[in-house]
């Protein structure tokens, strides 16, 4: 009998270039959390154990390993933690399959960026701790500001080669220009 092995969409590809760092995170297990009318608070006080509540808008938290961030209208994705029960509180529904993360970080990943986020990535406008749902060129995302100089994206699996192809020619076309 065949045996599958579970694969990330890149492989866990990674790319450095002129000090920027481009690498697939294994997110592990990511969990849609959508409140029922009203139950927002309560979604956010079941969350309290693993040590933050449900995200204000374009914003995301981290701890010990987990991520809580917006992901939409009365939505969340809760990244690398168990879901707590939220029966009766909220629709939670399994997406780890569904998705891609990608980590970019370094001097020029806010300008890869801007070639094809149709928003404003200066650190005064997208802080730390900012999150966003928003196009990359044609693919939909969720972007978070992690670092100054760093970002973590969350595609759609599907479009996980068009996304990495996309930034790599960002990012080597910034390099051979300041060369």
């Amino acid at each position: 009998m065949p045996e599958l092995i579970a694969k990330t969409a890149l492989a866990g590809k990674k790319l450095v270039v002129a000090g920027t760092t481009l690498a697939e995170i294994d997110h592990g297990a990511v969990r849609s959390i959508a409140p029922y009318p009203g139950q927002e608070l309560a979604v956010g006080q079941a969350l309290l154990p693993l040590g933050f509540g449900f995200p204000a808008v374009n914003s995301f938290a981290e701890k010990d390993g987990a991520l809580i961030a917006w992901a939409g209208r009365e939505q969340a994705f809760l990244i690398g933690a168990d879901c707590p029960d939220l029966g009766g509180l909220a629709a939670v529904t399994d997406q780890s399959g569904g998705w891609v993360s990608l980590s970019l970080q370094g001097p020029l990943a806010v300008e890869a960026l801007a070639r094809y986020v149709p928003m404003d990535m200066r650190l005064a406008a997208f802080p730390v701790g900012a999150a966003a749902r928003t196009p990359l060129y044609h693919m939909s995302m969720v972007l978070m500001r992690v670092a100054e100089d760093g970002f973590r994206l969350m595609l759609f699996r599907s479009m996980a080669r068009t996304a990495w192809h996309e930034i790599e020619v960002a990012l080597k076309t910034l390099a051979a220009r300041a060369a």
